[in-house]
């Protein structure tokens, strides 16, 4: 078997693969696409880090390609659709780097306080500044951590080692997990209103673009000082170059950048900015690590088909996954529409299923139904591989029950989640037709089609509210695809599902939550 590593890797994790008597490693560091689009024809598997692009162009010239390994976290360089279709498995090393991409986070910390590399700057042109370049201590200051994985909790143990006060903002980390670490979590007001230090470990999704902004640096203290050793996209450049300027933002320690390289110097030119080029993660020790983990993952996968950390395969064979795909997605949805419509910070997700399907193989339906929960609010991207052990490293309790009984609905599938704050519950099935379709919501009965935007509705069951819904939404030309009711016997509470054709305004929603027998409205997006 042939496998391709395109990128630099370390000795150990090469020897690792040629002691395989079966492979055949060859190894192009350093050389043009062209050579790698060569070579890729006839590969089993290919390694990467961030240099080589797996793109579609590439990818479709891999006739017998098997399995790619990503030496880091990020698999942005590799076309994740295109690997699935074409059957190849993914594969990343989380946590390899956490140690560096932390420890250089620190150091960005201490350039800033200490201003370091103007310091070094003055004595290499001969001059001898002390009273300029006086320093700030780190002890007894607030930082507070964007994102709280594995990164941001080893940036929290070193924070505390300097005998600083640790908050984090992670919508999706139980209560109990920080306080194991004496970390408090908080919302991101709270963050921003009581941090010195502001350090980003998010990733980049479209929920977080941007996450930093003018907005943002208006809520912070005065004199914050920033830094972002994880996405570019994070924060908006603009703006902290802005509040850069106005004294706002004290400093920033930048690793990351919205382009890299950057074509516009200014930010980066900034006396209070400390920057370095996307480096965090570049120790020898991290790269030794990750290079022999993929060069293992490869080898078992290849060998033993056991795939670690993948990102992108279910491990059903082809007949299985056939039969199983329609309940998996109706996981995915369900667990996105409970999610949207609870609180974020979950404590237990309890799972049940009925009849015919409580006898089948739901190891992949319970990941999915945690994948749609977590992929909404969680930094880390969930799929059907990593869905359970991101539940369990977040202290979310996860509880399947299972009943063989024929119930008015045959092979319904329950969700039941419980936040620090509410319960929401969601049932659903398969149709014949294999659409997916929801039965009922907290105790009450109510049938709708599971897809597409959905505007979720619970109010009081008074006349009216159905011609008030049905009337700001034709007035805004919104189509109503369908109107679904539900109503709770021998009570005032409601619940109404409006499938609707395209996304609903925020002005629209605010007028539709103003109508005084509505209690609460959202629009869960499923599609």
């Amino acid at each position: 078997m042939k496998i391709l590593v395109a990128d630099n890797v370390s000795k150990h994790a090469l020897e690792t693969l040629r002691s395989e008597s079966s492979f055949e490693v060859v190894f192009l560091p350093d050389k043009p696409g062209a050579t790698a689009a060569d070579e890729i024809r006839d590969a089993d598997a290919l390694i990467v880090r961030s240099a080589t692009k797996a793109n579609a162009a590439l990818l479709e010239k891999a006739a017998r390609l098997r399995a790619i390994g990503r030496a880091g976290v990020g698999v942005d360089n590799v076309d994740l659709n295109v690997a699935t279709q074409k059957g190849i498995v993914v594969m990343n090393t989380p946590g390899g780097n956490a140690v560096a991409v932390a420890e250089h986070a620190l150091a960005l910390m201490l350039g800033l306080v200490r201003r370091i590399p103007q310091a070094d700057g003055a004595l290499k042109q001969g001059r001898w500044e002390k009273k300029k370049l006086i320093g700030t201590e780190l002890r007894s200051k607030t930082i507070g951590l964007i994102g709280f994985g594995k990164i941001g909790l080893e940036v929290a143990r070193l924070a505390q080692a300097f005998q600083m006060t640790v908050i984090a903002y992670d919508p999706f980390v139980a209560s109990a997990i920080a306080r194991e670490q004496n970390v408090r979590l908080v919302g991101l007001d709270e963050l921003l209103a009581e941090s010195d230090f502001i350090s980003v470990h998010a990733s980049a999704t479209a929920e977080n673009h941007h996450l930093l902004n003018a907005a943002s640096f208006a809520k912070a203290k005065d004199g914050v000082r920033i830094v972002n050793c994880a996405r570019g996209e994070l924060i908006n450049e603009a703006d902290l170059l802005q509040a850069l300027e106005s004294g706002k933002v004290a400093g920033a320690g930048l690793d990351v950048f919205e382009q890299e390289p950057p074509k516009d110097f200014k930010l980066l030119s900034h006396p209070n900015v400390v920057a370095t080029p996307h480096i965090a993660g570049s120790t020898e020790e991290a790269q030794e690590t990750v290079g022999i983990r993929i060069a293992e993952q490869v080898r078992d996968y290849l060998l033993l088909g056991v795939a670690r950390n993948a990102v992108n395969m279910p491990a059903l064979s082809p007949e299985e996954y056939k039969k199983m795909e329609p309940y998996i997605q109706l996981g995915d949805k369900l667990g996105a529409f409970v999610a949207q419509i609870a609180g974020k910070r979950v404590e237990e997700v309890r799972i049940s299923y009925d009849g015919g399907l409580a006898e089948l193989n739901t190891h992949l339906v319970k990941n999915a139904v945690l994948k749609g929960i977590l992929s909404h609010v969680l930094s880390e991207q969930a799929n059907l591989i990593n869905a359970g052990a991101i539940a369990q490293s977040r202290g979310i309790e996860v509880v399947e029950l299972r009943s063989s009984r024929r119930a008015a609905f045959s092979n319904s599938l329950g969700i039941a989640l419980k936040t620090e704050t509410e319960s929401a519950s969601v049932l659903g099935m398969v149709g014949i037709d294999r659409g997916l379709r929801i039965l009922g919501i907290s105790d009450i009965d109510i049938e709708a089609p599971l897809r597409g935007v959905i505007l979720y509705i619970r109010n009081q069951d008074v006349p009216g509210v159905i011609g008030r819904v049905g009337t700001i939404l034709g007035d805004r030309r919104i189509n109503i695809a369908n109107f679904a009711l539900g109503r709770k016997q021998k009570s005032q509470e409601a619940i109404g599902l409006v499938n609707i054709d395209n996304h609903l305004p925020d002005e629209v929603l605010a007028e539709i939550r103003a109508i005084p027998a509505v209690r609460h409205a959202r629009v869960v997006d499923l599609a």
